[in-house]
């Protein structure tokens, strides 16, 4: 049997994250700069999936990421768009302006250039943000071609809200 190709995987994982949503009655939000709207696109490849999906930004220049997520000027210069700071920073404003319970937000150097010896190309921040404060956010360093990084980066990310999603159990409502 041949391995699960990532447009397999992706549509499983979707698939289970809308049904974990919706057994909690929550709602994603999407804010995407390396993987331009692959989470978003994969998300609503799952029938139904308006019932949980409302909002999903790809801030693929830096202008963008403040207008529309309110990233901090000052932040994108000292940090840089690939970091910590900004993607916490997109996932908080994923959530504000999606008015969702969970949202995911990715920044990354998908290649082929555009790397440096500190931020060599396949390096992807992605964030986690929500329910209540939770924030959590992780630095991968992918290998393979640009198509290869965005799809691994979509792929972490939809785990990324699974596992967040899995730690906070279904309430009865008995």
């Amino acid at each position: 049997m041949a391995p699960p190709t990532y447009q397999s995987t992706l549509h499983h994982l979707s698939a289970e994250l809308g049904s974990d949503l919706l057994e909690r009655g929550w709602t994603v939000a999407t804010a995407e700069s390396c993987t331009g709207g692959g989470i978003a696109a994969a998300i609503t490849e799952v029938a139904g999936s308006s019932a949980w999906f409302g909002t999903g930004i790809v801030s693929y220049a830096n202008a963008a990421k403040q207008q529309l997520l309110g990233v901090e000027t000052e932040v994108l210069e000292r940090c840089g768009a690939v970091s910590r700071e900004v993607v916490e920073q997109m996932a908080q404003g994923a959530l504000r302006v999606g008015g969702a319970d969970i949202a995911v937000s990715v920044s990354g150097i998908a290649g082929p250039d555009g790397g440096t010896p500190d931020k060599p190309v396949g390096t992807v921040w992605l964030a986690w943000a929500g329910p209540g404060d939770a924030l959590l956010s992780e630095c991968y360093v992918y290998e393979g071609s640009r198509a290869q990084v965005r799809e691994q980066a979509s792929v972490t990310a939809l785990r990324g809200l699974l596992a967040i999603i899995r730690q906070n159990p279904v309430k009865n409502t008995v």
